[in-house]
């Protein structure tokens, strides 16, 4: 089974089960069957053929989340062909390499602006013939050679080649095998040159096959899609949709639209990375900080109620996380009567403020996925508080990419669950190769059907990461509790060593920072230096609110210099960043250094929203050396 013939198959099971909803010229959500689905992607397929594309050829696709997206991906795999996907905020240099690694023949692009792009590096790609516009409206470039056709054109001139021959597309795709290449997907990454992980429709139909089983979705549950699908998460969960028969949503990852299209769709499902629920979370705590002080106090009491009997119900279920053994019995028999006499406070807690929260969610909504980084525990917390369940998942674009994910119905917060399916097998091993027992911190190594073939014409570098046994290396930190689920704690590359050869790992400090509602994003640095530093990035609509009610007269970027401001934010930094919240002495910060400019996409992050540190090292080099002085 590749991924166009599960297409088919459930097009032929489920023929008017929605599969697409997209938005028309109106803004109305407007629905496709899987049946309308696969008549599209025959359609544009055929188109594809008549541009000489066949089975093996690169395929680029340079576009975000969009109905068309789906489509063009599942019909350059029905012709047996690989797609070679990235994202508008790709450079001209990024575009450039990808393009031209991958000898890509065809370019579907979204709309004029990559258009331009990937005009003008048309040149350094010999092979490339022509370019498809997934807009209508374009002008072509000046001095381009390359043909180039809106994507109406191609689906068009498919449904013409359809009607003289109906099974000519069905026909390459029953030609299809499991192991056969689907995709090369060059990580954006957030270290060095862009990699290309090979993928190939085995990858992929595992973890379709295998979500399901810790997940309950399937016809007649919708799917808001707000993530780039270019990278790996959001596309397997598209792959999921697929075979479960539930339909795909398509918004953005933009607060207000989000939140409109959550009322407007009323979704079961959304799977984001940890940015995104942290800016659900933060927009919540500022509307209640708008209330009166009883609105407050009230929200305060509720969130703290909350998440104690969350707490308690899962030491009630043997949902803990056990690093080391402990008596589940016991666990039970300590919360059963706090949990009873909490039990009412958290009712009443459901009906006067989760139960709005859940509201702004669509009134439908199931569960979320969490992806693509470590969920903050503060996170996590706040919507266990508030009754809506975040699944916790974790992976590697070389892993197609889930790993792990916890169990909708036995989540264990604190991890990311147990690996996926029979066949993923994970281990922890020390420096010297050595295989730890649970409890014990190492690197994660996995094993499974969904580790990558390698790295596209890069032998050198997939010997790098994957053993003569097939054990990937991860680079990630981890421990495995006694049950089998694991817990990352770091990223063993992104380890600091300070020069009292003290080891530290930066993320939880960033995302402790983070919970601070004036500090947005933080990158800690202090490699081979006598202590730790940071460079932080205000959120400027919570730093303006203090300000005035502070009486200074700053506003904005002008508060990044005020001395009245560093002192704000240093003591926000001790208050989280402490002995009594777990942290070393070691580990706090000595100084810091306020941005006035914001982290942004394509820039200083990573798809996936991570920063990329070697970036902002570089940008910030004069900051970082003035922390050091």
């Amino acid at each position: 089974m590749t991924l166009p013939n599960l297409l088919e198959h459930i097009a032929a099971t489920e023929p008017d089960a929605p599969a697409q909803f997209s938005k028309d010229a109106q803004g109305v959500f407007a629905p496709r069957s899987f049946r309308e689905l696969l008549a599209e992607v025959d359609r544009f397929a055929a188109g594809l053929i008549g541009l000489g594309v066949t089975r093996g050829d690169r395929v680029g696709l340079i576009a975000e989340n969009r109905a068309e997206w789906f489509v063009c991906d599942l019909g350059v795999l029905s012709l047996g062909a690989i797609d070679v996907p990235r994202g508008n905020d790709a450079t001209l240099d990024e575009l450039r390499f990808i393009l031209s690694t991958s000898a890509t023949g065809v370019c579907v692009v979204e709309n004029q602006t990559q258009l331009a792009k990937v005009a003008e590096v048309a040149s350094a790609v010999p092979g490339l013939t022509s370019i498809v516009v997934m807009e209508s409206t374009f002008q072509k470039p000046e001095g381009t050679n390359v043909n180039v056709l809106t994507y109406a054109e191609v689906v068009e001139r498919g449904k013409t080649a359809l009607a003289e021959n109906p099974t000519l597309v069905s026909d390459i795709r029953g030609a299809g095998h499991e192991d056969d290449t689907a995709t090369i997907i060059f990580t954006s990454g957030t270290t060095g040159e862009p990699k290309g992980v090979v993928l190939t429709h085995a990858n992929f139909m595992y973890q379709v096959r295998n979500v399901p089983g810790r997940i309950e979705v399937g016809r007649g549950d919708i799917w808001l899609a707000v993530l780039p699908v270019w990278h790996s998460f959001e596309r397997i969960m598209q792959y999921v949709a697929l075979g479960t028969a539930s339909a795909l949503a398509y918004s953005k990852p933009v607060g207000q639209i989000m939140l409109a299209d959550l009322q407007a769709i009323k979704p079961t499902w959304m799977a984001s990375v940890p940015r995104i629920w942290e800016a659900v979370r933060a927009g919540v705590l500022k509307n209640v900080k708008k209330g009166s002080a009883v609105t407050r106090a009230l929200f305060a009491f509720f969130i703290a109620v909350g998440g104690s009997h969350a707490h308690l119900s899962n030491l009630l279920r043997g949902r803990l996380p056990r690093f080391r053994r402990r008596s589940r019995l016991l666990d039970a028999l300590v919360a059963l009567l706090p949990w009873l006499l909490l039990w009412p406070a958290k009712a009443l807690g459901d009906a006067l403020v989760f139960g709005k929260i859940r509201a702004r969610l669509g009134g439908n909504f199931r569960a979320g996925i969490s992806g693509g980084g470590a969920l903050p525990g503060a996170v996590d917390k706040f919507f266990s508080a508030a009754g809506i369940l975040l699944l916790e998942g974790y992976g590697l674009t070389e892993t197609a990419p889930v790993i792990c994910v916890r169990e909708q119905r036995h989540p264990v917060p604190g991890t990311v669950g147990p690996g996926l399916g029979d066949n993923t097998e994970i281990k922890i091993v020390d420096e010297n190769g050595v295989t730890l027992k649970p409890g014990k911190q190492g690197t994660v190594h996995v094993r499974g059907p969904q580790v990558m073939a390698g790295y596209y014409n890069r032998q050198d570098l997939t010997n790098a990461v994957i053993d003569s046994d097939r054990w990937l290396d991860t680079g990630d930190l981890g421990v495995l509790t006694h049950d089998g689920e694991l817990a990352i704690t770091g990223r063993a590359k992104d380890t600091i060593v300070l020069l009292g050869g003290e080891n530290v790992e930066p993320a939880p400090i960033e995302e402790r920072m983070r919970e601070s509602e004036f500090i947005a994003q933080a990158m800690v640095v202090g490699q081979d230096q006598k202590y730790l530093a940071a460079l932080l990035v205000p959120d400027f609509e919570a730093l303006n609110a203090w300000a005035e009610a502070a009486g200074l007269h700053a506003r904005d970027r002008a508060l990044v210099g005020d001395p009245a401001t560093r002192d704000h934010i240093r003591a926000e930094i001790d208050g989280l960043v402490n002995s009594q919240a777990g942290f070393k002495l070691f580990e706090k910060i000595g100084r810091f250094a306020i941005l006035d400019q914001t982290f942004e996409v394509g820039a200083e992050l990573s798809a996936k929203q991570e920063i990329k540190r070697h970036v902002i090292a570089e940008k910030y080099a004069q900051q970082i050396q003035e922390l050091y002085r």
